[in-house]
């Protein structure tokens, strides 16, 4: 059991999780459209439906701007359904081509040189983009240093005794902008749990700032002991490689523990 600054915990279970698992090549996209695609595509869903509507977007050839444009409301809607709520996702991504055209003249490159905070605004101001979708695209697809909140994190967190369940987004956000802005990642032996990881694509292998890659490695690892360990309804704490860091006062936050 550690202890310290809610910001050292933090970065305490980060290093564990990375000699743990190793790098998660994670945003798996071959460009920053299909990041923001996507990142609207796996709202409320696990990330293999959107794996299908993705495969179907880009078998249908329409994962570029340019298709997106000319594309039928109707047909769009066709193509991602296995994403399911596919009538309101698809008007979410009408609503962000229609953004980028009329903000950035249709440049993704342009719009990734506007400000974090503006750009921010602008991404919630799109009908169907909360927070974790606004911060997936600024960290994945224009590779802004912004620590993305997701379930996954969370939970893990919370758990861990360093939030409260009902922290609010930005709370969560701001903990773990803090611990992580200056961390440095560090691979330095091969990994200790056998985790399948996603294979490298040309976005997960971008050169990234320090703060770019850390915030980048953390959603991934956490997204990645929340499926195998820190379940929602029955964790496997015991085999956990952040057992040794879950203080005694918060395991009474744990089921089944």
């Amino acid at each position: 059991m550690q202890a310290g600054t809610p910001e050292e915990r933090v970065r305490q279970l980060f290093q564990a999780l990375l000699d743990a698992f190793g790098p998660q090549h994670w945003w798996p996209a071959r460009t920053p459209l299909e990041v923001i695609i996507g990142s609207i595509l796996v709202q409320n869903t696990a990330w293999t439906n959107a794996e299908k509507a993705l495969h179907r977007l880009r078998s249908a050839r329409a994962l570029s701007l340019r298709a997106m444009r000319s594309l039928p409301l109707f047909e769009l809607e066709q193509l991602i359904r296995p994403a399911g709520f596919f009538r309101q996702k698809s008007r979410t991504i009408q609503s962000f081509v229609a953004f980028i055209d009329r903000e950035y003249a249709g440049s993704l490159h342009a719009m990734a040189r506007q400000h974090t905070n503006v750009l921010r605004l602008q991404l919630l101001g799109i009908c169907g983009v909360g927070p974790e979708t606004a911060d997936s695209i600024l960290l994945y697809a224009a590779q802004h240093p912004v620590f993305v909140v997701d379930a996954y994190a969370r939970r893990v967190l919370f758990r861990h005794g360093l939030i409260a369940e009902d922290a609010s987004y930005t709370d969560v956000q701001k903990l773990g902008s803090a611990a992580l802005a200056d961390y440095l990642v560090a691979v330095s032996h091969p990994p200790t749990h056998n985790l399948d990881s996603h294979t490298p694509t040309p976005m997960s292998r971008k050169t990234k700032s320090q703060a770019v890659e850390a915030f980048n490695e953390m959603h991934g690892l956490l997204v990645a002991i929340g499926k195998r360990f820190c379940r929602k309804a029955a964790p496997d704490c015991n085999n956990c490689p952040l057992l040794a860091l879950l203080p005694l006062s918060a395991r009474a936050r744990v089921p089944g523990i």
